[in-house]
C-alpha cells in the first residue's frame, strides 16, 4: 500500500520530469497502483490543499505538498544510501520503497548520521534512474566488440 507520501513524492518527480503537471497516468504508472486507485489519493491530497488536479491537465503540488514531497524524498534517498552504501543491501530500491512508509523522521535523522547526506539532498535524485546521483554504483554495459 502506498502512503500519502509516496503519492506526494511521486507527484513531485513526475512533475520535475514533465516540467508541469503530472499525469494521473504517469503517476500510477510509478507507484505501480491502477489509475483509480491514483485518482482517489490525488482527491484526499487536493482535500487537504496538498495539490490541485485540473482534468486532463494532471496534478500539481501546492506550495505545501511541494515541501512535504521534498521531505518524503530526503527520507527516501537516505534509506536508499543506508541500504546501498552501509548495508551493501543489492536490491536497495526495493527494499528502499518497502522501509519508506514505515520508517519515521527519527529514524531517518538517525540513519542521516551514518551516511553523511550531501547537502545537494533531495535534488540529487535522478528519477529516470530511480536512485540517488549520488551512489556509487556501476551501472551494468555491454562489453564493447
Amino acid at each position: 500500500m502506498n502512503t500519502q507520501a509516496q503519492y506526494l513524492k511521486a507527484i513531485y518527480l513526475v512533475q520535475e520530469r514533465e516540467d508541469g503537471p503530472a499525469s494521473t497516468g504517469a503517476i500510477a504508472d510509478m507507484l505501480e497502483v491502477s489509475p483509480a486507485s491514483a485518482n482517489e489519493m490525488i482527491g484526499k491530497l487536493e482535500d487537504q490543499g496538498l495539490a490541485d488536479h485540473e482534468k486532463y491537465k494532471g496534478v500539481s503540488l501546492t506550495d505545501e505538498g511541494i515541501v512535504q514531497a521534498r521531505e518524503a524524498l530526503e527520507t527516501y534517498c537516505i534509506i536508499e544510501r543506508f541500504l546501498w552504501e552501509v548495508l551493501e543491501v543489492e536490491d536497495f530500491r526495493t527494499e528502499a520503497r518497502q522501509l519508506e512508509a514505515v520508517i519515521d523522521e527519527t529514524v531517518a535523522e538517525r540513519l542521516d548520521t551514518i551516511i553523511d547526506r550531501n547537502d545537494r539532498c533531495p535534488d540529487c535524485f535522478d528519477a529516470e534512474a530511480d536512485a540517488c546521483e549520488l551512489l556509487d554504483i556501476e551501472l551494468e554495459t555491454e562489453p564493447a566488440d
